[in-house]
């Protein structure tokens, strides 16, 4: 067929476009004629429109059509991207190319043999310039295919780092979770002490009841006559008003409620990079004296020379109340499950039970007009806010009793179990018996160091002073340490003194500080201690001699440690930690990221920590709680 459209769409008045059309036409019909032709179109007509492309098309070619389809919903949201090599290129720079160098450097090592054998010309010419070309083209190339793998790396980077982000928020999101369940889990906890406490009262009460059933019966004429001659008996006898019946009444405030001993320990400190801040408050408007807590997340109380003695509900940030009792400041304190003991200024020490307190941690979680849209008014984030005003009858119930012996301030002190121990500016340390209340053991220190001083060989040498004067503010008694009949107490005069309280003697005296000895703790094995002559030393408990020591710039006034780490007050910004599995030194604190123009955090004075869990307490009166 030769006609064109042109030719069929010309004038019909144009002879010749005529003569063309007459001519294709009469051709096409003699081919329709033929019975190949119309045997072909019969059989397009009967088959379908798959046939027809199975029929013109291989399977391979049938396949990559149907994997190489993208649907118009895709091809309209392809995202966009500053790109600037195709994926080509990419795909072209992930191709090994030192292989190849690698092989033609081997065929030119192998033919260097036949070179000197079989030619004579000599040295070779100069390279043509082709060849140079060649290598320029080469090298282009190469360069163009690093670029193409730094911007891969880079893109890869980008990538990651997208990647880490999104999972740091997952993470946050997760840990936020996980603060409220544990939130969540306290509430569940004190809900479920109440009712304890509340089945125990009624349980009380009905057999209080049957009792007075009981005791309702009309009695008999040989009852009445019992009862007579017994009141007689009484009466002629010098302990009646000791069994008199008012001790026999039960007291409101006798009751003895179970005590807060959680169920499961709070994990999410654990979370945290270490350094972490977690909290900042203002808890007094003095310098904190003391501070101890129970478990993290847990009950903190703290001292200061306000005269006050605070508890706060570390979960929340709040404020539970105020111990009131002492005729001057605190200066130790320790805290064991819901038992708070407090050394005063005073000479006295109290024992409290926090869990006679009324507290209920999610009292206040409306606001003022019950819509629970509002904030919790004792919980506060800004440390420049004054602390909240707690209950004033929130702690009324928690004394138990005071102990009275020393004639001057409490300066340290320890318990565990029914036995606490106290050191006094008045040179003594008492043992008390927490069951009767009263002091049963009165060890005097001066005394046991002249009966060492005068036992001591001469061999052994006396304790040298270095020239320097005694502080007259150190404290005589620094610190103690009780377990079972053991006793450890660090002195003004830098010794610690390992004492049997079953005999009231010193079995071994530790000398190797040069200054008044301010903290000390000890476990099985070690006994770590703390001066003011600014270092700190690990005893071995076993030999009696110096396991470690290191020391910093200022003078040590607290310190304390756990399984991993040993953290220090140094009269720094920051909380000195030593990582006894490492060995490293590292800072944590408000001081770590203070600029160096900017107003500079108070200095650390008090520090305790439990299971990475650490807590400080500055001379401004800010408590810090941070992770390590």
């Amino acid at each position: 067929m030769t006609t064109t459209a042109g030719h069929l769409l010309g004038p019909l008045g144009d002879p010749t476009t005529s003569t063309h059309y007459r001519n294709a036409m009469s051709g096409l019909q003699k081919e329709l004629r033929r019975p190949g032709i119309q045997q072909r179109v019969f059989s397009y007509a009967q088959a379908s429109p798959t046939e027809l492309v199975r029929s013109k098309l291989s399977t391979t070619e049938i396949q990559h059509r149907a994997l190489t389809y993208l649907p118009e919903e895709l091809l309209a949201h392809i995202p966009e991207h500053d790109n600037v090599y195709s994926l080509f290129q990419g795909f072209q720079a992930t191709l090994p190319e030192r292989e190849s160098r690698h092989r033609k450097d081997h065929r030119r090592h192998g033919s260097r043999d036949q070179k000197l054998l079989g030619n004579n010309e000599g040295d070779e010419g100069p390279p043509s310039v082709a060849k140079l070309k060649k290598d320029r083209d080469d090298l282009n190339h190469r360069l163009e295919m690093m670029g193409v793998r730094k911007n891969m790396c880079s893109l890869e980077i980008h990538e990651i780092d997208n990647k880490i982000s999104n999972l740091n928020s997952m993470r946050k999101i997760v840990l936020d979770r996980l603060g409220d369940l544990e939130q969540d889990e306290a509430q569940v906890e004190h809900e479920l002490l109440d009712l304890d406490n509340k089945l125990d009262d009624l349980l009380e009460a009905i057999d209080d009841a049957a009792i007075l059933a009981e005791n309702a019966t009309p009695p008999t004429e040989i009852d009445v006559e019992n009862e007579s001659l017994a009141s007689d008996t009484q009466a002629a006898s010098p302990s009646f008003m000791s069994a008199s019946i008012y001790e026999k009444l039960p007291s409101p405030k006798a009751k003895r409620h179970k005590a807060v001993r959680r169920k499961s320990m709070p994990i999410r400190h654990e979370h945290f990079e270490p350094g972490s801040s977690i909290k900042e408050f203002q808890a007094h408007n003095d310098q904190i004296t003391a501070l101890d807590f129970d478990a993290p997340f847990g009950t903190l109380v703290t001292s200061a020379l306000d005269d006050t003695v605070r508890v706060w509900d570390l979960n929340l940030g709040r404020c539970i109340g105020l111990l009131e009792g002492h005729q001057a400041s605190v200066r130790c304190l320790q805290v064991e499950d819901n038992i708070v003991a407090t050394g005063s200024m005073d000479a006295s020490i109290r024992l409290w039970d926090l869990s006679k307190a009324e507290y209920s941690p999610h009292e206040n979680r409306t606001n003022e007009d019950g819509d629970g849209e509002g904030e919790d008014d004792l919980n506060f984030d800004n440390p420049e806010d004054p602390p909240p005003p707690p209950s004033p009858s929130s702690m009324q119930d928690c004394p138990v009793f005071s102990l009275e012996a020393h004639i001057n301030e409490v300066t340290a002190l320890h318990f565990r179990g029914d036995t606490l121990v106290s050191g006094s500016a008045d040179k003594t340390l008492r043992q008390w018996d927490l069951v009767k209340g009263r002091c049963v053991q009165t060890l005097d220190v001066l005394w046991a160091a002249a009966q060492a001083s005068s036992t001591m060989n001469p061999s052994d040498g006396q304790w040298r002073s270095t020239g320097r004067l005694p502080d007259a503010s150190a404290d005589f008694v620094g610190a103690l340490q009780c377990f079972d009949a053991a006793l450890a107490c660090g002195t003004a005069d830098g010794m610690v003194r390992l004492w049997d309280l079953r005999s009231g003697q010193v079995h071994r005296s530790l000398v190797g500080h040069t200054g008044p000895v301010t903290c000390l703790q000890f476990d099985d094995v070690h006994l770590v201690t703390g001066s003011l002559d600014r270092s700190i030393r690990i005893w071995d408990l076993r030999t009696g001699s110096i396991h470690d020591a290191y020391a910093y710039d200022n003078p040590i006034t607290d310190m304390m440690f756990d399984a991993r780490r040993i953290v220090s007050a140094a009269g720094e910004s920051v909380a000195k930690v030593y990582d006894k599995t490492d060995g490293r030194h590292w800072d944590c604190g408000a001081g770590v990221e203070a600029e160096a123009d900017g107003p500079h955090p108070g200095l650390v004075e008090r520090v305790r920590v439990k299971d990475g869990f650490l807590t400080e307490g500055r001379k401004d009166g800010i408590v810090g709680i941070w992770t390590c």
